[in-house]
This record gives structure tokens, sequence and C-alpha cells, in this order.
């Protein structure tokens, strides 16, 4: 028994570490088509451009954020149910983190320096949170997509008004971002205390500045 379980602690950390390396120094394959296929890539200046990449280089790190958190919500997640939720999210996450690198690379940018630290923090929130219970964990889900879908809407406001294809890539975004706060609510998410989504808007506002540029 004891064998057995040693095991299963190796294997899972195995299968965290390489979730991580392939999410933060990877590029994980989108399952859905990109978003922006079909739209006109239309030429920016060099200011624009810029702009553009430092905002979708934010979008990438909040992907990979989100894959962290999910993932480790999903390690210690008590109902098979809950578990299952948060790896369904997490996939759609998958795809959200691909089309940001596609797009970071169509405007010849690159993905945030710290992504092994931004991956690192939001996994160690992800653990404590599904710590506390499935409805804890359900709860950080919906705190998390709003505060995602919340941003995603800023992004969709100043960016360069001729940058249609990102534009493309967050509304898709934003569409599952509140399909998944939905169905987190639905499945019974506890409200977080107002303090813990005050701490949560924080970090991603220090987040958000950092990525912008780095």
């Amino acid at each position: 028994m004891t064998a057995t379980r040693l095991h299963s602690v190796i294997d899972l950390f195995l299968a965290e570490t390489q979730h991580a390396l392939e999410t933060t120094l990877g590029d994980p394959p989108a399952h859905r088509a990109y978003p922006a296929s079909n739209t006109p890539d239309i030429a920016l200046d060099e200011n624009e451009r810029r702009h553009a990449a430092g905002l979708m280089r934010i979008n990438h790190v909040g992907e990979v954020c989100a894959q962290a958190l999910y993932s480790g919500q999903a390690a210690v997640a008590r109902d098979p149910e809950t578990r299952a939720h948060l790896q369904e999210a997490a996939q759609e996450e998958t795809d959200h983190l691909a089309w940001c690198a596609k797009r970071l690379r169509e405007l010849d940018s690159r993905p945030s320096l710290f992504n092994p630290l931004w991956y690192s923090g939001s996994y160690a929130i992800g653990l404590l949170a599904g710590l506390r219970g499935d409805g804890w964990n359900l709860g950080f889900v919906v705190e998390t997509e709003r505060q995602v879908e919340a941003h995603l809407d800023e992004h969709l406001d100043i960016l360069p008004p001729a940058d249609l294809r990102s534009r493309a890539v967050l509304r898709v975004m934003k569409e599952d971002e509140a399909r998944h706060a939905d169905n987190a609510e639905q499945a019974g998410a506890r409200l977080l205390p107002p303090p813990i989504a005050g701490a949560m808007k924080l970090a991603s506002r220090f987040m958000k500045t950092v990525a912008y540029r780095l």
C-alpha cells in the first residue's frame, strides 16, 4: 500500500512538472481553430505593434497563471466532478495560451520572461485554494474568470483600432471565461471574502504592469 501511494505521488509530481515546463517554456497546441485565421492582418505602426504585443503578453501570462491555478486546484480536489470541471476549463485555457502565443509571434514579440515565476506562484495559490475544499476551489475559478473577463473588456477597448486579429482572439477568450465562471457558480462555488478578491486584484495589477514590458 505504501509503495503504491509513493508511486502515485511521484507520478503526480512528474506529471505536474512536465505540465509546468510545457506551459512556461514549450508551445502547447490548441485543440480549436485560431479565431483570427480569417481576419485581415492590417499593418500596425511600431508604437501600435509594441502596445498590442504588450497587451497580448499580459493575456498570455494570464493563461499561464490559469493553467497553474487549475492544475494546483485539480491536484488536491476531493470531488471527482470538481476535478473534471477544473481539467475541462484548463483544456480551454490551453487553447487561449496557444492563441496568445501565436498572436505574439505575429506581432514579432515574445512571452513574458517571468513565466516560470508566474506559474509557480499561481500553482501555490491553487493548492491552497484546493485544500480549503471544493466550494473554495470553485470560488477561485469564479473570481479568477470574472477578473480576466474584466481585463479582456479593457484590452478590447484600448487595443489599436487596426488590430483586428488580436480582437478576434480576445472576443472568443472572453466568451469562454464567462462560461467557465457561470459553470463554476452552478457547480456550487463559494463567494470569496472581499479581502481575498481584493488581494487577487492587486496581484493581477502587479503582474500586468510587469508583463506589459517583460
